[in-house]
């Protein structure tokens, strides 16, 4: 094995002087403040990591704060050289960080054991490599004997910014204080000078390391020609683009389908119970689409599988339509600064079944980014159209919100099966809801929905008898006549304000034909006690009405008031003549 290391770190102007009750005064390019505060937060940060879901506020901050711990130091040089000892980190010769314990815990301990003697961080870790680096601290702690060790770890990540030098340990692993000799020590690669020649056998070293320069090979006798190793580097390019996590699924549904042993297939479902729960707390979402997706196939071909397995493995989209897994992951996207791909947020919802509707309905009026109230909206108008029943049970909801989503969608959706509980709801003690019923009955337009509005016509809240007395005008449905003409004769109407007396008169205007003209011609001609007319409103109400009529009788009625000094009343009338609407 071999170890990166990268020329010796740059110096600036200024120093600074480190002295302690152990230790004399050490002379540092500049002082060791910045350093030391960048290694608490270190040690903070490898616990937050270890401690919390990568989505959780409390890691997103704190790894906000460790990356902004290295601001302070890249203002003071381009990179900096930790010495590991057992106990310490040493910076040119201070130490600045000690934890004396020998466990785990001890982040010195956890590179000094596994043989890693110095670490040279460069400016751009904490961008590009910080996340990595804490990945590879994490797994150290807690790895088991069989398991990588922190330098094959390093090696196998080759991370941009980061160098180390190390020492190779004993076959048996044995460590004591001052005995180990070091068998190896990386060399630090001099940059070549301007006018030196450069010699073939070194050309490797100037390469970052760990990759092979295809230059230094392109001479030998057998070579691949530019065409074949161009075909080489997209097969190697087209490998690593690809989604490991799919061809893991991928090999563990060919085994479920192939291995006909019950116990093989059984220990498999649950491994997809919990790899879905993985893969959402780590925003993987094309993955849990894809098992989703394949899931139901590998269930409906596989060749004797039992009923109870058979259940099992259809069951699986179920848990992403729980309530309470379904909460968790939309919370997560509303919270996040970047959303997975669009297409990936598609498919995923694609895989919701009917029983995710109400957690949609209670979810849609509280999301705040409008890429996921997007995306959701589309899986609820295809899950609400597939399955009717649903819709209707929700409409009956004690949910505010998810009632208020049911009523609206049943009526966009025209549903007559949702005639029965809606009319049910306008009993509803919420306004709100009352309202959105009838806005929904008036979508829907059937008998049985029509029939609501004579109801509604008396409700107790004005903005619910002006939309049923608008839908009643629009549909003209006779049946609610007598309803409508009692409010147009009552006293109650002309206390009303101007909207809801149009929309009776409208209403009135729409289904009562030429029997209607008397009273209608009463309210804008005749003159009552004392020769007094009825209030300018209630005339040019009656003159929309009798224009709605539009019958001659109609007409005439009209024409005997087209001199008529009230300016509200004259428009009125002139605008019914020309048969524009109110």
């Amino acid at each position: 094995m071999t170890a990166g290391v990268a020329p010796p770190p740059s110096r600036v102007s200024g120093a600074g002087t480190r002295q302690s009750a152990e230790t004399p005064a050490v002379e540092t390019p500049f002082p060791t403040g910045p350093i030391e505060e960048l290694l608490k937060v270190l040690v903070k940060g490898v616990r937050a990591h270890q401690l919390y879901m990568h989505n959780n506020p409390t890691y997103l901050r704190a790894l906000d704060t460790l990356r902004g711990a290295f601001t302070p130091v890249w203002e003071q040089t381009e990179d900096f050289t930790l010495v590991v000892t057992e106990s310490d980190f040493v910076w040119e010769g201070a130490v600045v960080l000690r934890e004396a314990s020998k466990t785990s815990d001890s982040l010195p301990w956890v590179f000094y054991k596994d043989g890693v003697r110095e670490l040279q961080f460069q400016k751009g870790f904490e961008q590009d490599d910080l996340i990595t680096f804490l990945d590879i601290v994490q797994r150290v702690r807690r790895n088991s004997p069989d398991e990588d060790d922190l330098l094959v770890m390093l090696w196998e990540h080759d991370l941009l910014h980061l160098r180390y030098k190390y020492v190779e340990l004993a076959d048996d692993g044995a460590l004591g204080a001052g005995e180990l000799t070091p068998k190896f020590e990386a060399r630090a690669i001099e940059p070549p000078k301007a006018n030196d020649p450069v010699r073939p056998e070194e050309t490797l070293l100037e390469s970052r390391p760990g990759l092979v320069n295809l230059e230094n090979f392109d001479t030998t006798l057998y070579f691949l020609d530019d065409t074949e190793v161009a075909y080489l580097r997209g097969q190697v390019e087209k490998e690593y683009a690809s989604d490991l996590r799919q061809n893991v699924l991928a090999i563990l549904l060919d085994i479920f389908e192939v291995q006909a042993d019950a116990a093989v297939r059984d220990e498999i479902v649950g491994i997809f119970d919990t790899l879905i729960l993985h893969f959402l707390s780590a925003g993987e979402l094309r993955a849990v689409s894809y098992l989703l997706q394949e899931s139901q196939i590998a269930a409906g071909r596989t060749k004797g599988l039992a009923a109870e397995q058979r259940d099992r493995l259809a069951a699986v989209p179920d848990r992403l339509s729980q309530a309470d897994a379904l909460s968790q992951l939309l919370d997560s996207l509303d919270q996040a600064r970047a959303l997975p791909p669009e297409e990936d947020l598609s498919a995923l919802f694609d895989q919701l079944r009917p029983r995710a509707l109400e957690t949609l309905f209670a979810w849609l009026p509280r999301l705040q980014d409008p890429q996921v109230r997007t995306l959701l909206q589309s899986a609820a108008t295809r899950l609400t159209a597939a399955n009717t029943a649903e819709l209707v049970r929700l409409i009956g909801s004690t949910d505010t919100a998810v009632a208020s989503e049911a009523i609206r969608r049943a009526g966009a959706l025209r549903s007559t099966a949702a005639v029965t509980p809606l009319v049910r709801r306008l009993t509803d003690p919420d306004a709100a809801i009352r309202l959105a019923v009838v806005q929904a009955l008036a979508e829907i337009g059937s008998a049985g929905a029509l029939q609501g509005f004579e109801r509604a016509i008396g409700d107790a809240d004005r903005d619910v008898r002006v939309a049923a007395a608008r839908a009643l005008a629009i549909r003209a449905y006779r049946p609610a006549l007598p309803r409508v003409e009692a409010v147009v004769k009552g006293k109650a109407v002309r206390d009303a304000d101007l909207t809801e007396k149009m929309a009776m008169f409208e209403a009135y205007g729409s289904m009562c034909g030429d029997a209607g003209v008397p009273l209608l011609d009463g309210i804008l001609n005749a003159r009552g006690f004392l020769r007094r007319r009825e209030d300018a409103e209630a005339r040019a109400c009656a003159a929309m009405a009798l224009g709605r009529i539009g019958t001659d009788k109609a007409a005439a009625s009209l024409r005997r008031a087209a001199d008529e000094k009230d300016v509200v009343v004259r428009n009125a009338v002139n605008k019914a003549l020309r048969g524009g609407n109110p």
